[in-house]
């Protein structure tokens, strides 16, 4: 499947814990990763700076639905489902 024009929803639902070009801190999860144009395209798509986690991502229909709004649904469930869990140590 090819990505869809105006999405962006995989620069947005995942957080991306490694510090990267232009943000340091990594990304948290909902938030806009900073290279995302007003056009929901990633601004360093073929650079080598782009993090090696979405240069992986593959967009296929499981997780991009019919839909930007589905995608955003499906990936924010993923990355909630994935989250490790905070220990709560004594």
């Amino acid at each position: 499947m090819q990505c869809r024009q105006a999405c962006g929803a995989c620069c947005v639902a995942p957080a991306i814990s490694r510090p990267y070009y232009g943000m340091p801190r990594g990304k948290p999860a909902g938030e806009a990763c900073v290279h995302l144009d007003d056009n929901r395209r990633c601004l360093l798509f073929n650079d080598p700076r782009r993090p090696q986690c979405c240069s992986q991502f593959l967009a296929e229909p499981s997780v991009c639905g019919d839909s930007r709004e589905q995608a955003l649904h499906i990936l924010a469930a993923l990355e909630e489902s994935t989250r490790p869990v905070a220990r709560t140590d004594a």
